[in-house]
């Protein structure tokens, strides 16, 4: 029976650490290989404008498939059953918006963050500090759900600490950013983007093999175990407002992300970086397609009882349904990819962070944009080790917590305080550093006050009777907002040299003219 489930995780195995330790050992190879090439910013922050636009696909697609994709919506499937596809429907509809409307003025405007796109034709200073804040505050989120997810595996699959874990995770993304900066964070994420597709393919034919490959075969016994509602909605968000919200925030979310949007400087041109978005789009359709699959598989051969009582999140789903169907050694496999699809992520994130405090506060902020390229290289260095040892301490604060309802809140912060500056920036003459700094202060402070008002923070972790705010995603508060602002400061006040410079703006846009 389901209820006496023999696991072995919590009981480190031969398989699994030897594959842990192969994955661990190529991703440090790659990362002495980037080591070598890394001598400029250029190199640090974009690796060199060298990747192909199929390169970039994968690694977008191995920055994007994080651990709430795997881990956490394989989990919200298995214990809510068909609501928990709300989150990868939901990350999947923002790419098309993505490669019309952000990857090619993000490509020719910017240099090496998205605060360059909107600081494009403004005041350098106002707009660098907002834009870096509200860049950091989506990253930390965002990581949290990483670092959350990474000690719950690494404990129950070597039997160690969950806070030993998380700091030991941090030791090895460090050692990636630091030393390897873009081209091993690049080289990484591709990597892990192939074992990840591969692994998840594998597992979700062995599921549908236990139901002679019939996915109807799979929903009926899922339906005769937990009845038909875990087939409808309703199993996970059953109020109307909280799905608006909740998809807004994991559609233009994605157009706010600073990991997602600072690949696009790393392919040499605005062709490339579309081109880079349709290779990547298909490979994370693909993969949003079959890991519901992974879910329901869990949730009807391994039960929700036990998927709880191994982590009450639910994170350990796709683990567990892979040492069922696939043995001790396919688990090892699976929770090996797993680890390095956190470790790409976190890396990915760390650089996106330090970026933001080397590049937009040291050098345009502090240094006025004269700094050498040393001095820019040591400080990113340095920005990228307090943002992973931040990183290592929030997630042992949010331990517990599923990683895909996590990421939703990361989103919920991006579409609110980068998406609608970085939108107005490109297409409204009149936006100026006024609205630029309203904007990105008002979606930021907003979406995080509704977050700790929220069910999610007030009630959950705080323990209140009740929450201050009802919905537990604010999007549809906080985004609105922020366009707001950003409309209102640039009405109240005008900046006649932003307003000049639009023009400029535009033809760097569609023609990539001056464009680095």
């Amino acid at each position: 029976m389901p209820d006496t489930l023999q696991t072995t995780l919590g009981t480190p195995t031969l398989s699994a650490v030897l594959f842990f330790l192969a994955i661990v050992a190529l991703t440090l190879a790659v990362t002495y290989w980037a080591a070598r090439r890394t001598r400029s910013t250029r190199d640090f922050y974009a690796a060199g404008r060298s990747v192909s636009a199929f390169q970039n696909g994968l690694a977008l697609a191995g920055d994007y498939m994080s651990a709430a994709s795997f881990l956490g919506i394989a989990g919200l499937v298995a214990l809510r059953g068909y609501d928990g596809m709300i989150y990868a429907t939901g990350w999947l509809v923002g790419w098309p918006a993505l490669m019309f409307l952000i990857a090619e003025p993000v490509r020719n405007l910017g240099k090496f963050t998205f605060a360059d796109v909107v600081a494009f034709r403004l005041r350098q200073v106002p707009v660098r500090i907002a834009s870096a804040f509200g860049g950091i505050l989506t990253v930390l989120f965002y990581t949290i759900a990483q670092m959350v997810g990474a000690g719950n595996l690494v404990a129950l699959m070597f039997g160690v600490s969950y806070e030993l874990a998380v700091v030991g995770v941090g030791a090895v993304m460090l050692a990636y950013v630091l030393f390897g900066g873009m081209i091993a964070t690049t080289w990484v994420q591709i990597i892990k983007a192939v074992l990840l597709l591969f692994g998840v393919t594998v597992l979700t034919a062995l599921v549908l093999g236990r139901f002679d490959f019939s996915p109807s075969g799979l929903y009926s016994a899922v339906a005769q175990r937990y009845g038909q509602a875990a087939l409808e909605p309703g199993g996970l968000i059953s109020d109307p407002y909280e799905a608006v919200s909740l998809g807004l925030a994991l559609m233009f979310g994605l157009l706010g992300l600073p990991h997602i949007l600072m690949r696009f400087y790393t392919v040499p041109d605005a062709k490339a970086a579309r081109a880079s978005v349709l290779y990547a789009t298909g490979f994370i359709g693909y993969f949003y397609l079959i890991i519901p699959i992974v879910g329901f598989g869990a949730s009807a051969l391994v039960g929700r009882e036990v998927i709880t009582r191994i982590d009450p999140g639910g994170n350990m789903a796709a683990p567990l349904v892979a040492e069922l169907v696939g043995g001790t050694p396919f688990l090892g496999f699976i929770a090996a990819v797993a680890f390095a699809t956190i470790l790409a992520v976190v890396a990915g994130l760390t650089l996106a962070g330090a970026s933001a405090l080397s590049h937009d506060i040291f050098l345009h902020v502090v240094r006025k944009g004269r700094a050498t390229e040393q001095e820019q290289v040591r400080v990113a260095r340095a920005a990228t080790f307090l943002f992973g040892a931040a990183a290592v301490a929030l997630g042992i604060l949010f331990k517990g917590q599923n990683v895909a309802f996590m990421v939703g809140l990361a989103f919920a912060i991006a579409c609110s305080a980068n998406f609608p500056p970085l939108l107005l920036s490109i297409v409204w003459r009149r936006f100026n550093t006024t609205g630029a700094v309203c904007s990105i202060a008002a979606g930021a402070a907003l979406s995080v006050l509704l977050i700790v008002l929220s069910p999610t923070v007030w009630v959950d972790l705080l323990g209140n009777a009740s929450a201050v705010f009802p919905l537990r995603n604010p999007a549809i508060v906080s985004m609105p907002v922020a366009f707001l602002a950003g409309i209102l400061g640039s009405l109240t006040t005008r900046e006649l040299d932003a307003e000049a410079r639009f023009d400029d703006e535009k033809l760097r846009t569609y023609l990539g003219v001056g464009a680095e």
